[in-house]
């Protein structure tokens, strides 16, 4: 009893020598904030976490590590974070817990919490995000676009909009190890094709090819940037009564895209009407080439049994070719569950994953949930910390490998946001937490999921009007070669 009441003296004293703020009261009960950023770890290098204080009206908050301190005000009622001290401090606390203080005005008595806390890592996040926003829908679209955001601060910025480029579609952003000039992203319908971006030099290619299904859909760079992989899907889509909208192949195949030759190199194994092959990835190191695959249905009525294995080959980056022995990290089969979206550590250790009960495209699955494969022994686990009863679908790791970004509709169930959350070396992830904002309504007044988060280095220079000058003026064709 006396450590509480010398703690409550503690905590007292010392915001009473803090000019302008005060407590009257101290409450031994946990805020409710909003977000919530309780329990988390966070990149020292990362933006103000602001946040608000549920059904309460927020006086002021302090954040002290060790005997260093930050205290800030409030700003319609949410917290008004300086950067530059934000900054100054998490620098200071890296490798610390943060213990959080947070004041409410009630009735004009000053109220402190129990304070909560959040952990700081020296493992800084790189400096951006791109992501595509666009409006949830189903087959039509209006505006849209592929923007950056800084994670230092609350600057975001086009990338591309499709208000330059005729009210198209612009989708499928991919960076070649998160270079932010090197990428490419496809154009459909208006200026139809994909572009390829190489500092200051842009292709515009016609992907479709008489031997493939359709145009390439979805990519993977390979490290050395000559090759991309993709797939070739015929899409279709339809209303379902649980999942909102159902997302299946009735065709699909993986190829690889020779990008200074402009060939599509495609193999019979990786290319089979009995099968549905899709979401290519390419290790690290480049050696090896993984991919999606489930034995081909009648579509859609076969749909609940539709499940995908995880599969790998070896891959020769000088012939271009592929191995012989194909092996399968996951089972479908045996788990009695469908594998998506794999994407694998920098540092080739991991392969982080989405499990669905069924099908290709789980977005809209509430059981959609991310899933790590340790590639040194084999052994998969579900990622629980970073799941939520609602969908975790798409996934990008940082260029250190110890953060990694995705997206979920866990907040209202309808539009996708993206969280954050730290990997430790040996796999283990901590709680995520959503991108913080300036604003904390910001994500209640957007109408637009984030689709597609992946973290880049540096910040992309916009090329709208060179990218829609060469999609206006010709299109390069691509070649076809088929390989063991």
């Amino acid at each position: 009893m006396k450590c509480i009441i010398y703690m409550v003296l503690f905590v007292l004293m010392t915001f009473a020598c803090s000019p302008g703020y005060k407590i009257d009261q101290y409450q031994d009960k946990e805020v409710s904030i909003n977000p919530d950023y309780k329990d988390i770890t966070v990149p020292h290098n990362i933006a103000p976490l602001n946040f608000t204080v549920n059904e309460s009206l927020l006086s002021f908050v302090k954040y002290e590590v060790d005997g260093d301190s930050l205290i800030v005000g409030e700003k319609d009622n949410q917290t008004d974070i300086p950067l530059k001290k934000w900054h100054e401090f998490l620098e200071r606390a890296q490798g610390k817990q943060v213990n959080v203080t947070v004041v409410v005005n009630q009735k004009g008595t000053y109220v402190a919490y129990k304070p909560f806390s959040f952990h700081v890592s020296a493992d800084p996040i790189d400096g951006y995000l791109a992501y595509r926003l666009i409006e949830p829908g189903y087959a039509i679209w209006n505006q849209m676009g592929i923007y950056q955001r800084n994670l230092t601060n609350f600057e975001e910025t086009p990338i591309i909009e499709n208000k330059v480029t005729k009210g198209n579609c612009v989708n499928c952003h991919s960076f070649c190890e998160r270079n932010p000039e090197h990428y490419l992203f496809h154009m459909r319908s208006t200026l139809g094709g994909t572009v390829f971006v190489n500092g200051d030099s842009i292709d515009f290619v016609n992907t479709q090819a008489k031997e493939t299904i359709s145009p390439l859909v979805y990519p993977y760079w390979h490290p050395s940037g000559d090759y991309v992989a993709f797939s070739t899907n015929k899409t279709s889509q339809g209303f379902h009564p649980t999942q909102r909208v159902e997302v299946y192949d009735l065709a699909s195949d993986v190829v690889v895209y020779q990008i200074k030759k402009h060939m599509i190199i495609s193999s019979s194994r990786l290319a089979s009407k009995d099968s549905y092959e899709t979401f290519p990835a390419f290790s690290p190191d480049g050696k090896y080439f993984y991919f999606c695959t489930a034995q081909a249905k009648s579509m859609p009525d076969s749909i609940q049994s539709l499940k995908y294995n995880l599969c790998r080959v070896s891959f020769d980056e000088e012939s271009g070719c592929f191995g012989e022995s194909i092996d399968t990290l996951f089972n479908a089969e045996r788990e009695d569950k469908s594998f998506s979206f794999p994407r694998i550590s920098p540092d080739g250790h991991f392969l982080l994953g989405t499990v669905s009960g069924y099908g290709t495209f789980p977005i809209w699955h509430k059981d959609a949930d991310l899933y790590l494969i340790d590639l040194r022994t084999g052994r998969g686990e579900y990622a629980v910390p970073a799941n939520s009863e609602d969908t975790e679908s798409y996934h990008s790791w940082s260029s250190n490998g110890r953060w990694v970004v995705f997206s979920s509709r866990r907040g209202d169930g309808l539009y996708t946001r993206p969280y954050i959350v730290h990997v430790s070396s040996n796999g283990t992830f901590s709680k995520p937490f959503l991108l913080p904002q300036e604003d904390i309504g910001y994500y209640d007044e957007l109408l637009k999921s984030y689709n597609i988060p992946e973290f880049i280095t540096g910040k992309v220079n916009n090329k709208s009007f060179f990218i829609r000058h060469m999609a206006e003026n010709g299109e390069k064709k691509v070649s076809f070669m088929s390989v063991r």
